[in-house]
């Protein structure tokens, strides 16, 4: 079960890519991003919103129990969540996936309140919560820019 978790926490082992793993996992989370839109229904977008939220805790855990590390840099399914956060029923051009993108690693960087007060929850808790709420903020600032700019992000 731990080489399970490990294999799921890192997104098929994209989180041991040696460069900037974060921004790879972001990456890849593209795919499944990708996968959601052609369903092109709202509520199994959410609900795979939820699923990544509820698996990411439990292989977020068992990776550090199996790594023997608190929040190892190999867990990259918490970006794939705040990815899909980010992106969440927006329609957005590739302009629009591109400044999602951008938005989000900058608030997962960034961590600003409570973040990274969520981060210092026990397990994969800790390890989702921060970068929900990365991709929350980040949701809400994609958001006002298709507002001001609807042209160039909306597809």
């Amino acid at each position: 079960m731990k080489q399970l978790a490990v294999f799921v926490a890192s997104v098929g082992y994209v989180g041991f890519f040696p460069i900037a793993p974060g921004t790879a996992g972001s990456l890849a989370a593209l795919a499944l991003y990708a996968f959601v839109r052609w369903v092109g229904v709202p509520a199994f977008e959410l609900g795979i919103i939820v699923a990544v939220f509820a698996i990411g805790v439990w292989a977020a855990s068992g990776t550090e129990t199996a790594l023997g590390r608190k929040d190892p840099g190999v867990v990259v399914i918490d970006e794939v969540l705040g990815m899909l956060i980010t992106l969440a029923l927006l329609p957005l051009s590739i302009t629009g996936i591109v400044l999602g993108f951008l938005l989000f690693r900058l608030f997962d960087v960034v961590k600003p309140y409570p973040a990274a007060q969520l981060e210092h929850l026990h397990g994969g808790l800790g390890i989702m919560a921060d970068d929900a709420v990365a991709g929350l903020y980040s949701y809400l600032a994609l958001r006002l820019c298709v507002w001001m700019m609807p042209a160039w992000l909306t597809a």
